[in-house]
């Protein structure tokens, strides 16, 4: 009778096709002898490559997340669980409740099977967070897809998108899970690889959290959910090495999972857990059993014998090596308390889930794996999880960041896509009509600034940009509002909000999702730091105290020096934003190998920060809401970011960008103009952005603002500009900067003091009239400002006055799209402008009002266009970009 050893051993005629098969090098095979102290069989090395691939051992990552700050007094469980967890204090029942979060990467699926690989995506993550004993409640996803714009990428890339899309949609929504938000986004260098991270948070009562291990000498290993079958064999592995030009042969590593029956699995696991029957639990996510039952037992330091014949099996002729490896979806393993077998079995039974004691825990520190009777494999728990190669690969920084230092800025038609026909028609108009003159034309604003006409072509365009217009499409597949929960989803707001009223609280969750790749490739550091300050910014916009974050860091190959160089100072970026904004590191994920042949993704850490609002009442949203309500700039040294010449004529790229720190490397602006990256970012100084958070902590919890959204991609005219498109309400921006308009207030007063004190007298009733002198000069200019916009009758004359009396220095259009960082603008009603300038004085912070919300125009400096013009530019060029 032929043993079940003899058809997975190994001989000197298969060892090299195995290990091939494995991605085992030879020297991984020697180690693995020494552990063993004998010759592996197939399923053995089958077990040693899952979990000792990059997806399930980091063994070239590990050497650099161990230095992420991951402890705080409100963090429970920080990374090595299935998910992070965090204090959100006491309900209204006197209950301690815990958020529980984490991201994953399903980048590699859902580039083979986009609907499927999604989907499984949402699932997988789901799990992790009900695993813990938590109760899902949001969705969120990031998401990065190559160039749909170009002729050749478009058809592949609509459908990727429309695919990942579907799949999220379908999971999430049949699980009755809202999917809050997201963060998508188009580049060239996805073409071959596109991004699918997904986050999910849930809530848990202290005492009903759960952790992965398997403790207690003869209790029972219990698989419960759906039957095993042959979807996602190798999966783990899979997802541990590049594509190539032979990718769709890898479709039958992709998982097919089934939403219904992860909803029955979710409902089953939460009235287990609600009755005190089992000592840990564990999903069975990427390399199935094996890593569940490895890591169980290693959190244990225990033990563990498996009957793999007693698994419910959906294909027939399935064998040990199969069941181990296989990553069906909707499975989990229980480490049950002896004697309550039969309890769990019922609760299952009920959902109609398969529920089969497969084994028991031993305290031998051995997996023994049978089948049918007969031993067929044999492997020290240890050895397998903790001896996986721990790779110092080597380093180089990247030769085109040499290339890319110096800015360019420029207008060259060449670069215009096909949608950019306005600007077209701009360079027609400049070249009179001469094709030969137009092929060439370049028009350098380094060197000179952007004349009205060009600026609010560029304005326009910006709203119609993959990355600015409205992006509905593709939330409004999504369930946003099940369970009744939500206050904020995608599209209203920096950050997505949701009330935890279903949890006997008036305290609410906010998230966001945030990575600008562009930055991350021209200077990894601080492009990392900025990630995580703007998550972190965007939840303190909502009203919410960022408190934590997860992250899913998605480079291209770890074989490459200058990938790992990218990574290495990725994570720099992430410990000292965290360290700088005590918002510890709970979970995530990496994510390697996310390149096809040579062509590798840019680095892309994304981020998701989650922060506490302790009253749900309290959360604002990012668009206007008043009619006649002031908008403020509020952050750190605007003044010197928005500086500029007050000579038209500019000498050169010194006096405009290195005195003046006018900031476009790696800007929407330059993508718009000419599609490529150069130049430094800008950086970000974290101690201002910690004060800028407590300044928004402390207008939330006194109800100063009435809104507020941050300055980030297109500057401060895309900011206000969606603050007015979203609100449905128009804006008059004139950015009264000392720096801007040198103006002598003091001496406009003298000259003009009782024709504009008797206005301001009636503007500002608090104010005596002969207090105005002894206003500070900026103080004044809000107040001078504030007439311009609101003075109605009186405004032409105060124009006047203004025109024939103050030397106004030219405003750099050019400065309203410059990017910079820990600045925000904020909506306020005029009686509380006082406060808010105090306020932001006693946290070292600038402010200044800018405008007033109002009309149907968005006037912004020069820029003037109607708002139903804007609403439409920005509502419709997503579809027509991508579908026509």
């Amino acid at each position: 009778m032929r043993n079940i050893s003899d058809d997975f051993s190994v001989s000197k005629n298969n060892l090299e096709a195995i290990l091939k098969q494995h991605k085992l090098c030879f020297d991984d095979y020697k180690k693995i002898q020494e552990i063993l102290q004998r010759e592996p069989n197939v399923i053995e090395i089958g077990i040693f490559s899952a979990m000792w691939s990059e997806h399930c051992s980091y063994k070239s990552s590990r050497i650099y997340l161990k230095d992420f700050p991951t402890a705080a007094p409100w963090v429970i469980q920080g990374p090595g669980e299935n998910a992070g967890v965090i204090d959100l204090g006491k309900n209204t029942n006197n209950e301690s409740l815990a958020a529980v979060f984490k991201i994953e990467s399903h980048n590699h699926p859902s580039f083979i099977e986009p609907n499927a690989g999604a989907a499984t995506g949402v699932g997988g993550i789901l799990r992790d967070i009900f695993t813990m004993g938590a109760n899902p409640i949001a969705n969120l996803n990031v998401l990065r897809f190559g160039n749909i714009l170009d002729s050749a990428m478009k058809k592949k890339h609509t459908h990727l998108l429309r695919g990942v899309v579907e799949g999220i949609a379908h999971y999430g929504n049949c699980m009755g899970i809202p999917t809050i938000g997201g963060d998508t986004a188009f580049e060239s260098c996805y073409n071959g690889n596109i991004l699918v991270n997904a986050f999910s948070i849930g809530i848990a009562k202290h005492e009903s959290i759960f952790y992965a291990k398997a403790t207690g000498e003869g209790n029972p290993i219990i698989y419960v959910g759906s039957k095993t079958g042959r979807d996602g064999l190798g999966g783990a592995v899979m997802s541990s090495g590049s594509f190539s030009s032979q990718t769709q042969r890898l479709r039958p590593t992709v998982q097919i999972g089934d939403p219904f029956i992860e909803k029955l699995l979710l409902e089953s696991c939460l009235e287990v857990f609600q009755q005190d029957l089992i000592v840990g639990i564990q999903d069975m996510g990427a390399a199935g059993l094996t890593s569940s039952s490895f890591e169980m037992a290693n959190r244990s330091g225990t033990g563990m014998i498996l009957w793999l014949d007693k698994v419910p099996m959906r294909e027939s002729g399935m064998n040990p090596y199969e069941i181990m490896l296989s990553e069906s979806q909707e499975r989990m393993l229980l480490c049950a308390k002896k004697g309550c077998e039969n309890k769990i079995k019922e609760i299952f039974a009920k959902y109609e889930l398969d529920c089969v004691v497969i084994g028991e825990v031993r305290n031998t520190g051995v997996m023994e794996l049978f089948w049918h009777g007969e031993q067929c494999a044999s492997l020290k728990i240890q050895s397998v999880v903790e001896s996986a190669p721990l790779l110092q690969r080597p380093l180089q920084k990247p030769a085109y960041l040499e290339s890319l230092k110096t800015l360019q800025l420029f207008l060259h038609i060449a670069s215009l896509n096909v949608y950019n026909q306005e600007l077209r028609e701009y360079c027609e108009e400049h070249c009179n009509g001469d094709s030969t003159k137009l092929q060439s034309y370049t028009l350098d604003l380094t060197r000179c600034d952007l004349d009205r006409n060009l600026a609010i072509l560029v304005f326009k365009d910006m709203l119609a940009s993959l990355e600015i217009s409205d992006k509905s499409w593709i939330y409004q597949q999504y369930d946003q509002s099940i369970k009744a929960s939500t206050i904020k989803a995608g599209g209203l707001g920096d950050a997505s909000i949701i009330s935890l009223k279903n949890f006997y609280s008036q305290k609410a969750i906010a998230v966001s999702a945030k990575c600008d790749s562009h930055y991350c490739y021209l200077n990894p550091r601080e492009g990392a730091k900025i990630a995580v300050a703007k998550s972190g910014r965007n939840v303190a916009l909502s009203g919410a105290k960022p408190l934590a974050i997860t992250d899913c860091l998605n480079f291209g190959s770890p074989e490459n020096p200058e990938v790992m160089w990218q990574f290495k100072e990725s994570c720099a970026g992430i410990k000292e934003a965290c360290e700088a904004l005590n918002t510890p590191v709970v979970s995530g994920n990496v994510s390697l190998y996310n390149q096809t042949n040579e062509c590798a993704i840019y680095p892309t850490p994304s981020i998701v920060s989650v922060g506490l609002l302790e009253d749900y009442s309290y959360a604002i949203g990012s668009h206007f809401v008043k009619e006649d309500s002031l908008v403020c700039l509020i952050g750190s040294k605007i003044e010197s970011t928005l500086t500029v010449s007050s000579n038209k004529e500019r000498a050169g790229v010194d006096s405009q960008f290195n005195d003046t720190k006018l900031h476009f490397g790696g800007s929407l602006l330059q993508r718009i103009l000419h599609n490529s990256l150069s130049g430094e970012i800008p950086t970000i100084d974290l101690e201002s952005e910690l004060r800028l958070w407590d300044f928004l902590q402390e207008c939330t919890q006194t109800r100063l603002l009435l809104s507020a959204k941050d300055v980030g991609k297109g500057g401060i005219a895309m900011a206000l500009a969606k603050m007015a498109i979203i609100g449905n309400k128009g804006v008059q921006a004139l950015l009264p900067l000392r720096s801007l308009y040198l103006i002598d207030y003091q001496k406009i007063f003298k000259l003009y003091d009782k024709q504009i004190a008797n206005m301001l007298t009636r503007l500002y009733p608090q104010y005596k009239e002969d207090e105005f002198l002894f206003l500070s000069n900026d103080e004044i200019g809000v107040n001078l400002q504030h007439i311009i916009s609101v003075s109605g009758n009186n405004k032409i004359l105060i124009h006047e006055i203004l025109r024939d009396t103050l030397r106004l220095n030219e405003l750099s259009l050019l400065a309203l799209f410059a990017e910079s960082h820990s600045q925000i603008l904020c909506e306020i009603f005029p009686h509380n402008l006082g406060i808010i300038k105090h306020l932001a004085q006693s946290k070292n912070l600038e402010c200044y009002c800018i405008g007033k919300v109002g009309t149907q125009f968005l006037q912004i400096a020069d820029i003037m266009v109607s708002l139903q013009q804007a609403k439409e530019i920005y509502y419709q060029s997503f579809e027509k970009q991508i579908f026509i």
